[in-house]
């Protein structure tokens, strides 16, 4: 079967859970997980739950575990300081890595920002639940480019893919 007949016969709505991993931001001002919402919304996806967690990995992986969501999108966490450690939370859950995501986010972030695309840990992959799982960045540019140009256009088709 092609792509193109796999992404015809995917599902068209995913039930999804936003959380963004920071320890600054608030519901007011939190941008990256308001473009996340109005970009699912936009497509169709229904929201089941949004939440701004600190980045500590005990606190995101709480987060994950409550969702009776098929797929996670975070925001925030993702780069290299030290409290930065959302890449870390999340890779200890997956059980099949998409690597691509991480490549491709990094390949098209640096035609945007250049050399600075490196300090990127953005990741994907698949808990052993069947948990679909993105993190990314969290400013709202970062936001919108793995939505825009990677989650959003193969998100059903993934989920298509794990019901097989």
């Amino acid at each position: 079967m092609s792509h193109h007949e796999h992404k015809a016969r995917a599902p068209k709505s995913a039930r999804v859970c936003v959380i963004t991993c920071s320890d600054s931001r608030t519901m007011q001002t939190d941008e990256g997980g308001r473009r996340i919402i109005g970009a699912l919304e936009q497509h169709g996806h229904a929201i089941v739950s949004y939440e701004i967690v600190p980045d500590e990995p005990s606190r995101i992986l709480s987060a994950i575990a409550a969702t009776d969501a098929q797929v996670v999108l975070l925001t925030g966490g993702t780069g290299i300081s030290k409290r930065d450690s959302t890449f870390e939370a999340v890779s200890s859950l997956l059980v099949r890595p998409l690597p691509g995501f991480g490549e491709l986010f990094r390949m098209l972030s640096f035609e945007q920002i250049g050399s600075a695309a490196m300090l990127s840990r953005a990741v994907a992959g698949i808990t052993p639940e069947g948990l679909l799982v993105f993190a990314m960045p969290g400013s709202p540019a970062a936001v919108e480019l793995a939505m825009d140009k990677l989650i959003l256009p193969e998100l059903g088709h993934l989920l298509e893919e794990l019901q097989r």
